[in-house]
């Protein structure tokens, strides 16, 4: 989870919501990931939908049964189809997400029992700490927001745009 923070991180530094996720084979980390929707102009661009693909490659299989996914925030329900899709063994991830989370929060997609895979799920691991870089990450956007930074260009908005 520590490398999935620090993951989370270098989104944070790109303006991206910051979360990160980590997937591991064995005892080896196979692919690294952090959002990237605004920088790639892509909606599908969570961390874990980015460390999903890397995985597969890194595997040349799109099967991760052996695999485990670390993020720092519940996956959403696009992430957790593609989790179940590509049969994760567990997800760990830090913090939940009471309104949109497919993991146990509002949904459990990643366990539903009508469908052909169910993940194990381990909830709140460094939990304080993701909640605390996404709480810093959006302090900080509010209060550019206050003072007129536009955050996507780093200047003062004038609204003359």
């Amino acid at each position: 989870m520590r490398e999935a923070l620090r993951q989370a991180r270098k989104a944070a530094r790109q303006d991206e919501v910051p979360i990160g996720a980590v997937i591991v084979h064995g005892s080896q980390i196979i692919a690294r990931a952090w959002n990237q929707v605004e920088t790639l102009k892509d909606a599908t661009a969570h961390a874990e939908m980015i460390a999903l693909t890397q995985a597969q490659g890194a595997l040349g299989d799109w099967r991760l049964n052996e695999c485990d996914l670390y993020v720092t925030k519940e996956p959403c329900p696009m992430c957790a189809g593609a989790i179940m899709h590509c049969r994760v063994r567990r997800v760990i991830f830090g913090c939940p997400d009471l309104k949109g989370g497919a993991a146990g929060g509002y949904w459990n997609l990643l366990q539903s029992p009508n469908l052909n895979h169910r993940s194990e799920i381990t909830a709140g691991v460094l939990g304080e700490e993701c909640v605390e870089v996404l709480k810093s990450f959006f302090r900080e956007a509010r209060a550019r927001k206050v003072n007129g930074i536009n955050h996507k260009k780093g200047i003062a908005d004038t609204g003359a745009e």
